[in-house]
C-alpha cells in the first residue's frame, strides 16, 4: 500500500509564494503518473501539474508560468512551488500517484493524499 503525506498549505495573500511537499511511502511496482491536483470550492477536482513516465511535465494551463512541479527521488518527495498566487488558486491540493500496485495485476491503481488547504486572500 501507499501513503502519500502533503504539507506547506496555509493562508497567503495575492502575488504570494508558497511550496507544498507530498512525501511518499509504501511499496509500488511501478509509477506511471505523480503529480498534484485541486479541488476549488463548489468545484470538482482538477489537474495541477504532474510527471509522466515517458518523461513529460503537464501542467494545467492555469498556472503555466507561475506554479512549479519538482521531485527529489531520494526522499520520494515531488514539490509544487506556486508563484504569484492568485485568490483562484484557493483549493485543497491534492498529491497523487497512478501505478501499479503489484506484480500480480496489471491493473493500475490511484493513491490520493489528505489533501491541504490553500487559501489565497488579502
Amino acid at each position: 500500500q501507499v501513503h502519500l503525506a502533503e504539507s506547506g498549505g496555509g493562508l497567503v495573500q495575492p502575488g504570494e509564494s508558497l511550496t507544498l511537499s507530498c512525501a511518499s511511502s509504501g511499496s509500488i511496482v511501478a509509477i506511471y503518473t505523480r503529480g498534484w491536483y485541486r479541488q476549488p470550492p463548489g468545484k470538482q477536482r482538477e489537474l495541477v501539474a504532474k510527471f509522466e513516465s515517458a518523461g513529460r511535465t503537464v501542467y494545467a494551463e492555469p498556472v503555466k508560468g507561475r506554479f512549479t512541479i519538482s521531485r527529489n527521488n531520494t526522499k520520494n518527495t515531488i514539490y509544487l512551488q506556486m508563484n504569484n498566487l492568485k485568490p483562484e488558486d484557493t483549493a485543497v491540493y491534492y498529491c497523487h500517484i497512478e501505478g501499479r500496485p503489484s506484480l500480480e495485476t496489471t491493473a493500475r491503481s490511484d493513491y490520493w493524499g489528505q489533501g491541504v488547504q490553500v487559501t489565497v486572500s488579502s
